[in-house]
């Protein structure tokens, strides 16, 4: 009797554990619908299995302890990776443990174009709805630089130029001071790189004059061709001991107060952006440089020309003489000659 008791009791308990295993399965199997196409989950870093799974109870209709077990049975409870997840409705339980443990984060796009300035390159960190904003409007640019580098156990003084334009992909949620420091790397290395192979006899005394020049050739051309150029161009003047006489430099030491018009006058008005007036290259970059005006300026064209004037095609016209010069600037801008 005990025995058939006994019996009972083992094929109840097998044919409960299959039912289980059963029920499990089709939960880990059922689609989880919502009313909406897509719901966001974020999952901090560091992260456990069951902190993600709380974390989506409370947005999905899912429980939590059975992801958690599903998880532990699949061996994925000790895989769960941080990031910004968009979850599919109709997804599975089982699916969804497996977009975080793959770390199938939704990535945002942020380009930051070459030649913007870090104005301008912090007004579009501002405006961008998949950033969390933690440099506010209340941090002026020395500040938010003074984060990044105490982060980066740098020692720069002034943002302009030592960020990198780039396009930038990153998890949604992720910081505006995150993309900072890591464009602010990215241009470190971009700059190393280049000066360990730089040309010699430039007339640079450190890196970072050479990044001033990179965001001079930056602002005077669009065409890749001439950016050496344009470089070589800058470096005889230099040399030479000329002034560089460059619109941009001017421009961006007017600043906000920069209507579109560069008069006369601006060109007068002495100040350190002032290339008319002051020979040797402006205290600081006046741009954020690109990889071809970095190479440009670390590797400029071997020429004698020392003077370029617009042609008006977006090209530029070169000449090793004054009096060639005043030829193309009457040939292409008062139209004077043939």
């Amino acid at each position: 009797m005990m025995f058939r008791i006994l019996k009972t009791l083992i094929l109840l308990g097998f044919l409960a554990a299959i039912a289980a295993v059963g029920g499990l399965w089709w939960y880990a199997q059922r689609p989880i619908t919502t009313s909406n196409p897509t719901t966001d989950l974020i999952v901090p870093a560091g992260s456990s299995m069951r902190a993600a799974a709380r974390l989506a109870a409370a947005s999905l209709p899912v429980h939590p302890d059975v992801l958690v077990l599903l998880a532990r049975i699949s061996g994925r409870d000790t895989q769960i990776k941080a990031g910004s997840y968009e979850i599919a409705s109709g997804i599975t339980p089982m699916g969804l443990i497996e977009q975080l443990t793959r770390g199938d984060v939704t990535l945002q796009e942020l380009t930051v174009p070459e030649g913007w300035t870090f104005r301008q390159f912090r007004a579009a960190l501002d405006a961008h709805p998949g950033v969390v904003h933690t440099t506010g409007q209340g941090m002026s640019d020395a500040d938010v630089l003074a984060a990044v580098v105490l982060a980066e156990k740098g020692d720069d003084k002034h943002p302009e130029g030592l960020f990198f334009p780039d396009t930038y992909l990153f998890a949604k949620g992720s910081k505006d001071m995150d993309i900072l420091r890591r464009s602010y790397r990215v241009m470190k290395k971009r700059v190393a790189s280049e000066w360990d192979k730089r040309a010699p006899g430039l007339p640079y005394a450190n890196p970072y004059e050479a990044v001033i020049m990179a965001s001079i050739v930056e602002k005077e051309t669009g065409q890749a061709r001439e950016r050496p150029l344009i470089a070589g161009v800058f470096i005889n003047r230099l040399k030479k001991g000329m002034l560089l006489q460059t619109d941009p430099t001017i421009i961006y030491g007017l600043g906000k107060d920069f209507d579109g018009n560069l008069r006369k006058r601006h060109l007068q008005e002495d100040g350190p952006y002032n290339s008319y007036t002051r020979t040797g290259l402006p205290p600081t970059p006046i741009a954020l440089p690109g990889a071809a005006a970095l190479q440009a300026a670390l590797h400029p064209a071997d020429t004698d020309a020392i003077y370029f004037v617009a042609k008006g095609n977006g090209t530029h016209e070169f000449s090793a003489t004054l009096e060639a010069h005043n030829r193309a600037v009457n040939r292409y801008q008062r139209k004077q000659g043939g």
